[in-house]
């Protein structure tokens, strides 16, 4: 028994290679996450309906672009395996695909947030926020570009372990953005004050800088990536393997993102103050999810980059200091919430219905953060080996067939209101936890082959 423990612990060399790279990939989501954060925090000083309509918008942009964000996390096992393996060509090949594709997802993006309002109203939403949040979300519009460049030179330098350009641009781009709400939601430096509407626009100029400035400070790595353009790129075969490898990640992302997406909506349903708790409450959450969201990044690419080498048991022991580092951090910030929810709720407003539900909601949170810390790190394990598919089948049975029908029957038929929606994403959260730590197990112990899209027999799953 004691020496099947001592197996499951991770050894200090282990963890210190992980977290190498993960402490900056962490800083960085972090960073990304702060974005939306002082986002929140200077709107929800306005009013509880602008705090409202920007989580409403917010969540409608990103039910748009999460689709192609996941896409092109196919980089991932792409680009890792790739410099695993030392094959530079490959590594290029990737990197100007991706770029090729997040051009091309932003259509799809752009025709799905220009009639926001529209969509907002049909579902019944509340209609003193729906016309706010329609204009954010349409307003959002021009940053799709900025935001999905961002994502591939962000995987990119992941891959090649450059993280500094990542973390200075992150830096820069938070300090830009809140300079910019406090001058467009306010009123400052001359300009009107704009509310929500002004957060819209910060948050356009804020993702176009972010592309614009990784370019630049992440140049000479990626020069010899992007220059000169390789043929091959605009070869059909190549480019549909990549979108069959990132689709599922795509709709596995859509899938996750939109059960939380269809809970905030039947929080509108209830009200405008279940929404805006819903909102501090989630954002809370998905505040301390950032550290296992960047070891699952880092896991990935550490993963990846065993498998080019062939070189499986290093691949073994990157995921196993994975998981136990982002379910131990887990289930610290899960006492925290269970402990000082109202505290925390009050960071974010100081409306007292908002609060009091909020603290209602984040001891919850603290029930699936372990849960949801598994599941996440989990995931990028098996991005890293190659499999997307199968975190993809497990969202779907464990958040849309168990968790969602019992957050409606909760929250919406029992009348248990905003509690008794959270209760079923509780639910799914562990389910989806357990099967995919089953499935790393499964994987891990079987064969580990490179991904070459190429190759016409590329992408084993």
């Amino acid at each position: 028994m004691v020496r099947r423990v001592r197996q499951l612990v991770p050894r200090p060399n282990e963890v210190r290679d992980l977290l190498r790279l993960a402490v900056p990939v962490i800083v960085v989501q972090i960073g990304m996450m702060a974005m939306g954060v002082a986002d929140t925090v200077m709107v929800g000083h306005v009013s509880a309906d602008a705090l409202a309509a920007v989580a409403l918008g917010n969540l409608y942009f990103f039910a748009a672009a999460v689709f192609g964000m996941g896409v092109l996390m196919a980089l991932d096992p792409l680009v890792a395996q790739a410099v695993g393996a030392g094959d530079r060509e490959a590594v290029a090949r990737g990197v100007q695909r991706g770029l090729l594709l997040a051009l091309a997802l932003c259509l799809p993006g752009a025709l799905l947030l220009l009639p926001a309002e529209a969509v907002l109203g049909l579902l019944h939403q509340p209609a003193e926020i729906v016309p706010t949040a329609g204009a954010f979300a349409r307003i959002s519009t021009p940053g799709l570009p900025g935001f999905l460049l961002f994502v591939v030179l962000r995987q990119s330098l992941q891959a090649l372990n450059r993280m500094r350009p990542i973390v200075v641009t992150i830096v820069v781009a938070n300090l830009a953005n809140i300079g910019l709400n406090w001058a467009l939601i306010y009123g400052h430096l001359g300009f009107p004050a704009m509310g929500a509407i002004g957060s819209a626009w910060a948050t356009v100029f804020s993702r176009t800088l972010m592309a614009l400035l990784l370019m630049a400070l992440g140049w000479r790595d990626l020069r010899p990536l992007i220059r000169p353009l390789r043929p091959a790129v605009f070869a059909l075969a190549p480019l549909g393997r990549m979108l069959r490898l990132g689709a599922p990640i795509g709709i596995q992302y859509q899938l996750e993102y939109g059960v939380f997406g269809v809970v905030g909506l039947l929080m509108g349903v209830v009200g405008p103050t279940a929404m805006a708790a819903h909102q501090v409450a989630l954002n809370i959450a998905s505040f301390t999810f950032m550290v296992p969201l960047g070891l699952s990044a880092a896991a990935a690419v550490l993963v990846g980059q065993a498998v080019g080498r062939d070189d499986p048991t290093s691949a073994r022991r990157a995921a196993r200091a994975a998981i136990v580092c982002g379910m131990g951090f887990m289930s610290c910030t899960a006492v925290a919430l269970v402990t000082l929810p109202r505290f925390f709720a009050g960071l974010y407003t100081s409306a007292d219905d908002v609060i009091a539900i909020a603290a209602v909601l984040l001891p919850l949170a603290g029930v699936f953060q372990v849960f949801d810390g598994l599941q996440v790190v989990s995931i990028g394990i098996l991005r890293g080996v190659g499999d997307t598919r199968t975190p993809m089948i497990v969202n779907v049975l464990g958040f849309w067939l168990l968790g969602l029908p019992v957050s409606y029957y909760l929250g919406i038929h029992a009348g248990w209101g905003p509690a008794g929606l959270w209760w079923g994403l509780v639910l799914g959260l562990i389910a989806v936890g357990i099967f995919l730590l089953v499935r790393v197990r499964a994987r891990l112990t079987g064969t580990l082959v490179r991904i070459m899209i190429d190759d016409r027999h590329a992408i084993p799953q």
